[in-house]
């Protein structure tokens, strides 16, 4: 658009004689060639069939439409501090070198002088768990914000975790901000080949060997009709969530490994369930023993993924304890006695599922407890207020206590009531 006004004005001045003559040398040099490259263009990567040639694209939008800077940035799905995140931040950083170098490359490519056009890479999000994609844009608006940038260019194949093909596009959840979106107009796979390279890569085959697997347990694995629908079964549930259900990708020793952890797992979890099953029935039998249900938070440190899900389902099978919500880094749980409280800052479960997943040095980490990263948000003793109510459109904490006499009336009415209580199963 700027190139075509500019060769109208052009024109103009030469049919108007005179004026031409009058106009300033450094004039007619911006109307003779685009102008200077200003702002940015940012370019999420991940590892996808479709990456190069959205770079590509994106080194010629940036010379088209004049950007200083074509940023790529590649969004963290860990968080700085996590056990095992070396590897997956080198790995990043890999990807996000070759893409650079490939923009490099088509930069150099160009005719003539190479384009006033830099390339700047970072890794961002690693501050903080991200869910969503409302917290991927919100990271990528608070980047471009501070570089100046006011585009972004989407890899029609980009899944910044792996699940999030299961939510709202982000291309939608951008169109809320002030940024200008596109997605790359490159030639995407053919549904053949995607599920070629689904179907032999080594999430499928992780996923397809362990739903075979536990279809046989379940079954009886001398009778032949149950391999039949075994592998049936098996082969249609990891076409469609083996990028779903595990998000890095399995690796030898890593995942036998985890595999035999897990097997360790296995029955100090079925302890847990035991022993807080007694404490329960305990408190409900005896009517001297308090039952004080408080919601809590605690901030773990087990990553994000498959070991956060590990831990919060964990959490939910101990009677006295159900996982209400996984915002950010924080659990927030709802308990039902004392002595669950307690067990949940001490951080067995938390501990145990790091040493699944990241090994007996990881387990050795302080519990939330010795990290003053816990809190109770209900009650007497809370120490911090309940966020989630007044987050989802309800009360929060002092407008409830505005409330005056009619909570008072509510608070008194249920001290009065003794007996035991529903509780989570």
């Amino acid at each position: 658009m700027a190139d075509t006004d500019a060769g109208g004005d052009g024109d103009a001045g030469d049919a108007t004689g005179g004026e031409s003559a009058d106009t300033d040398p450094g004039d007619d040099a911006e109307h003779e060639s685009p102008s200077a490259p200003t702002g940015g263009l940012v370019v999420p990567v991940e590892p996808t069939p479709t990456l190069r040639a959205t770079i590509a694209h994106a080194v010629e939008t940036a010379v088209d439409e004049g950007f200083a800077t074509i940023h790529l940035v590649e969004i963290a799905s860990w968080r700085d501090g996590d056990p095992g995140v070396e590897d997956r931040a080198a790995s990043a950083e890999r990807v996000l070198e070759r893409a650079e170098a490939w923009a490099n490359s088509d930069l150099d490519d160009f005719d003539g002088e190479r384009p006033s056009v830099s390339v700047a890479t970072e890794l961002i999000g690693a501050d903080e768990y991200l869910f969503g994609p409302d917290d991927y844009v919100r990271v990528l608006a608070a980047y471009a914000e501070e570089h100046g940038a006011d585009a972004v260019l989407l890899d029609p194949e980009y899944t910044p975790v792996g699940n999030t093909t299961l939510l709202q596009p982000l291309e939608f959840a951008l169109s809320n901000t002030s940024l200008i979106v596109e997605t790359a107009p490159v030639t995407r796979p053919t549904r053949r080949e995607r599920l070629r390279s689904e179907a032999t890569g080594k999430r499928f085959v992780a996923m397809f060997g362990f739903s075979l697997a536990f279809y046989l347990v379940l079954g009886d694995p001398l009778y032949w009709f149950d391999w039949v629908t075994g592998l049936a079964t098996a082969a249609i549930v990891s076409i469609t969530l083996s990028r779903v259900s595990i998000d890095v990708e399995p690796a030898i020793p890593r995942t036998p490994m985890r595999i035999l952890r897990g097997v360790i797992y296995v029955p100090v979890l079925l302890f847990e369930i035991v022993k807080a099953n007694v404490d329960v029935a305990r408190v409900i039998l005896d009517p001297r023993l308090p039952i004080e249900p408080t919601m809590n938070r605690m901030q773990v440190i087990v990553g994000s993924g498959l070991p956060l899900m590990t831990l919060a389902n964990s959490i939910t099978l101990t009677p006295g304890t159900l996982t209400v919500r996984a915002r950010d880094s924080d659990l927030y749980v709802h308990s039902l006695i004392p002595s669950a409280r307690d067990g949940l800052f001490d951080g067995s479960l938390e501990r145990w599922t790091r040493f699944v997943y990241y090994g007996r040095a990881s387990a050795r980490l302080p519990t939330p407890r010795e990290r003053d990263d816990c809190a109770i948000l209900q009650g007497p003793d809370a120490t911090e207020e309940l966020p989630i109510a007044a987050a989802d459109g309800g009360e929060s904490p002092t407008e409830a206590e505005s409330d005056g006499s009619a909570g008072e009336q509510n608070h008194e009415s249920h001290e009065d009531h003794e007996g035991p209580e529903v509780t989570d199963e």
